[in-house]
């Protein structure tokens, strides 16, 4: 806390002295809080419809411009990053007593799906698929020209699926199964299995 206090100080002298962009504050208060969920640039955010504050990355974060004792404070959400889906605020607004710096912004991104082709499964059991944490069963070979559904994936997010678990009988490998999340849904993963009988 004491930081804190100190940060205050420090940041209304440098607005006193012209050496911050304090939009002609003259408050005495912080106002922020902690962003998560932006993994790239921007997300922008306001108090009372003014005063943009951009963020880069997930943190803590204050708003330049210091805000007055009993002053009304509203913090939105003016513009996401471009792989976010949206963004929601947590104890966005009221009016300041002392510092504020439990307002919480949890951004979500966009997710598009990991498709897979499997062959060679022949109604063998058992096959499963991991990707992080995640176990993804695998019980039959994919129609001619249909995709199995893997998993959905966060924009620009890495993933990787691998063979947690050989079926009975059968030895599967994949290919290209990992990589970055782009824009749109991956659909060249290939999930091939062979049999293990001589």
């Amino acid at each position: 806390m004491k930081s804190l206090y100190l940060r205050t100080g420090a940041v209304a002298l440098a607005c006193a002295l012209g050496l911050a962009g304090c939009g002609g504050s003259s408050g005495q208060l912080l106002l922020g809080g902690t962003v998560v969920g932006v993994t790239k640039d921007t997300l922008v955010l306001q108090n009372n419809g003014a005063h943009d504050m951009s963020i880069t990355a997930s943190g803590t974060f204050y708003f330049n411009d210091l805000i007055g004792i009993d002053e009304q404070y509203n913090v939105t959400v003016k513009s996401v990053p471009s792989n976010v889906d949206h963004c929601d605020v947590a104890n966005p607004s009221g009016r300041s007593a002392f510092n504020v710096t439990n307002v919480i912004v949890s951004c979500v991104l966009k997710t598009h799906d990991v498709n897979a082709t499997v062959s060679g499964l022949a109604g063998a059991t058992g096959l499963v698929l991991v990707n992080g944490t995640t176990q993804v069963p695998v019980t039959a070979d994919t129609a001619s020209g249909a995709l199995l559904k893997l998993g959905s994936v966060g924009e620009d997010q890495p993933y990787g699926y691998a063979v947690l678990t050989q079926p009975a009988g059968r030895i599967c490998s994949i290919a290209n199964g990992s990589g970055t999340m782009g824009s749109a849904n991956i659909s060249n993963v290939a999930i091939t299995c062979v049999s293990t009988a001589n």
